[in-house]
């Protein structure tokens, strides 16, 4: 069985420290990208790994990284060609082949940078990748996986196209699609509602899903 990775990303808008423990204790392993690593301390939590070029850290999280006595530590230069976030999944993929992926902190803060994380999120093609928030699970979906949604009726779906050509069915929607295909970034599938246990299936392209809490 493959192992699961929670990857604690450096969105200054920060998981709840409830959630953070809860992801924690689902997870074999956690990852810290930079500023991830004061989410964790702030909940209580530490990590296996931490990766950054600790530019966005706190003084104190610096000071743990500086001493790598707690976890180990894949510290890179400032001027470097890849975002940290980047090089995290490349250590994910060297450690853990395989390992199945939950990304927390990482969404809000600046737009740009939540569009490069979820392009990078999305070009994880191991295994499952998930993001977590107090708010929202999304699940990231390639060609033929599929997503059961069970025990949600009543709660807000949505499915945006993140690649091109990309083509989906959803069973047990208010609206249903059939091998539809969306358009890129369009607004086909916003809003819907679960009516029962939901299935939602991606036959070609990439997908993102999101489930409100």
């Amino acid at each position: 069985m493959s192992e699961k990775v929670l990857v604690v990303c450096g969105s200054p808008m920060v998981a709840s420290a409830g959630l953070l423990r809860k992801l924690a204790g689902e997870c074999d392993r956690v990852v810290a990208v930079d500023r991830g690593l004061d989410a964790l301390l702030g909940a209580g939590l530490s990590c296996d790994v931490y990766v950054g070029d600790a530019d966005t850290v706190s003084d104190a999280g610096r000071a743990l990284v500086d001493a790598a006595e707690d976890f180990e530590v894949e510290r890179h230069n400032p001027y470097k060609d890849y975002t940290d976030l980047a090089l995290a999944l490349d250590t994910i993929r060297r450690r853990w082949p395989g390992a199945e992926l939950y990304a927390t902190c990482a969404t809000g803060g600046r737009p740009d940078m939540a569009l490069s994380v979820l392009g990078l999120l999305a070009g994880y093609t191991d295994a499952p990748v998930w993001i977590e928030e107090d708010e929202v699970t999304a699940r990231i979906l390639h060609q033929n996986e599929t997503w059961t949604i069970e025990n949600a009726t009543g709660k807000t779906f949505s499915i945006i196209a993140i690649a091109p050509n990309t083509e989906v069915s959803e069973h047990g929607l208010e609206w249903e699609l059939d091998h539809a295909k969306l358009g890129l970034l369009a607004d086909t599938g916003i809003s819907n509602v679960v009516r029962r246990t939901a299935t939602i299936e991606v036959h070609t392209g990439t997908a993102i899903a999101y489930l409100y809490k």
